[in-house]
């Protein structure tokens, strides 16, 4: 989805009443795992922001996103069970970077469901978690609750970077970009350190 684009639907969303709208961004949230209209955290973002500048809670809209986007994965959780990663990926035209099939297998097989967690925050990868970890027969409470984790913090922190943003809605956007960037960066750092860690204890144990 090119800006135009992106702002025509962020316009059309603020057009609607508060419940429509709420319903409307749990629906895109839970469509983001599939085929993305909008990214979540640009929903989050403009919950927070809207309700901001209607002087209410920006917690309504975070909860809706949030569930709207856990149901979404869980669905493609099922999905990936059922008929497996590739399938999956093929099917949904999911987007990922070509190695990052491989990569999540091998943080899986050494960290389990600490991998899950930390790959929703990393581009390129995010997107295959869900199918991913039920082609991989994962426990679906761990899968729900990594999932859940990561996403309940992300969106959390974009919301009350949101709700004190101010009225300056093109800022935000550039802003929310940046800390995606940076999440990817933090989860990939975590990654690497726990690995070396683990690496060293391995020689220490030899």
């Amino acid at each position: 989805m090119d800006l135009l684009e992106l702002q025509s639907l962020l316009s059309w969303l603020t057009a609607l009443p508060p419940a429509t709208l709420l319903l409307a961004m749990g629906l895109l949230a839970a469509a983001e795992n599939v085929f993305p209209p909008i990214p979540a955290d640009m929903l989050i973002a403009l919950g927070a922001f809207l309700a901001a500048r209607a002087d209410a809670s920006p917690w309504p809209s975070y909860l809706v996103v949030l569930g709207g986007n856990v149901a979404g994965a869980m669905v493609m959780y099922a999905i990936g069970r059922r008929f497996g990663a590739d399938w999956t990926e093929r099917k949904f035209h999911l987007k990922h970077k070509e190695t990052a099939d491989v990569a999540l297998s091998r943080w899986y097989a050494r960290y389990g469901l600490a991998s899950l967690f930390l790959g929703r925050f990393i581009p390129g990868v995010r997107a295959i978690v869900a199918p991913f970890a039920g082609a991989l027969r994962a426990p679906v409470v761990g899968t729900t609750a990594a999932i859940l984790g990561a996403s309940a913090f992300w969106y959390g922190l974009v919301t009350i970077i949101a709700f004190r943003a101010g009225n300056n809605w093109e800022e935000l956007v550039r802003l929310i970009g940046r800390l995606g960037q940076t999440s990817g960066l933090l989860a990939v750092g975590i990654i690497t350190l726990v690995a070396a860690l683990w690496w060293r204890h391995r020689r220490k144990r030899a």
